[in-house]
């Protein structure tokens, strides 16, 4: 169904008319699978975008009172770190009353390397544990291997993910 007029220009232009059904919906007013699958794939959608928006917005609040934690814990840390001198000139001071100065500010001192020589030895033996990620340098080298040719494709990508490497060479 369409109007037709023809402007004074000569030229003659046609209007769709609206349609008074609904091709989504049958006969019985139901409407039809087409349309319920598109309707819920596009809620499903939008709702897997909420969900996605919802998740940043928790998140950005979360990395922001982290940050500002963070940001009080360092400061706690240098306030720490300056008040550790006032302590060993307190301790020195109190040296003194049974010590020579010289004494008592070398028993300090020694203390001082004691104590930094413990925490580096700690920390060395916690670096010495670090291995590195050694399933993905494996799996790195097994693609490279893969890539240049000396490895059989088919036999390697049959391995379960955390298998050790049995790949035959060719």
């Amino acid at each position: 169904m369409s109007l037709d007029s023809t402007p004074t220009g000569g030229t003659q232009r046609t209007l769709s008319a609206i349609p008074l059904t609904d091709p989504n919906v049958t006969a019985s007013g139901d409407p039809t699978i087409g349309s319920l699958v598109r309707d819920a794939s596009a809620q499903v959608s939008s709702l897997v975008r909420a969900e996605v928006e919802l998740a940043k917005a928790e998140t950005m609040r979360d990395v922001k009172k982290a940050a500002t934690g963070s940001a009080f814990f360092a400061v706690a840390g240098v306030v720490a770190l300056y008040s550790s001198f006032f302590f060993f000139f307190f301790l020195t001071w109190l040296l003194n009353v049974w010590l020579p100065m010289w004494a008592a500010s070398l028993i300090v001192f020694v203390l001082m390397l004691l104590v930094a020589g413990v925490a580096a030895f700690f920390g060395y033996l916690k670096v010495k544990r670090i291995k590195g990620p050694q399933k993905t340098i494996a799996s790195l080298k097994e693609s490279q291997s893969i890539l240049k040719g000396d490895l059989d494709p088919a036999v390697a990508l049959k391995q379960p993910a955390g298998a050790p490497s049995a790949v035959t060479r060719r």
